[in-house]
């Protein structure tokens, strides 16, 4: 058995069965990539990210085609402020403008991935995530 040292530190004993990957740290990174998503049109992520990415990515077209101020509000709690495209235009207002009225008549399936392959560094299999024209 392992000696009783500190929790959570580094050195003896430490550092056995902290998680690296919290809950809060996932939503937020699925955050970031969801904002980049509706700003650039694509984004090449890992194959474990993906299908999370195109749930949320197709909640949030959903929400826009709604337009309201309640739908609004609610892909405001989501989507980051701080990420804009080359002419200053905020995901919100991308997606509320552009994207909602451009999938007005679709029912579901706003996006498509594409298998990229291995990536260099550690062999994590790369999904280009786009929308659907």
């Amino acid at each position: 058995m392992a000696s009783q040292g500190r929790k959570n530190v580094h050195g003896k004993a430490g550092v056995r069965f902290k998680a690296p990957y919290t809950a809060s740290k996932n939503y937020a990174m699925l955050r970031n990539v969801v904002s980049e998503l509706i700003v650039h049109g694509e984004v090449t992520v890992t194959s474990g990210v993906a299908p999370e990415l195109v749930s949320l990515a197709d909640k949030m077209v959903t929400l826009a085609k709604e337009d309201t101020l309640a739908s609004r509000r609610e892909a405001a709690r989501v989507l980051r402020v701080g990420i804009v495209d080359e002419k200053g235009v905020s995901a919100l207002d991308k997606l509320f403008k552009e994207l909602g009225p451009k999938h007005k008549e679709r029912v579901g399936g706003y996006t498509r991935t594409f298998k990229l392959g291995p990536r260099r560094g550690d062999n994590a299999e790369l999904v280009l995530v786009r929308w659907c024209d």
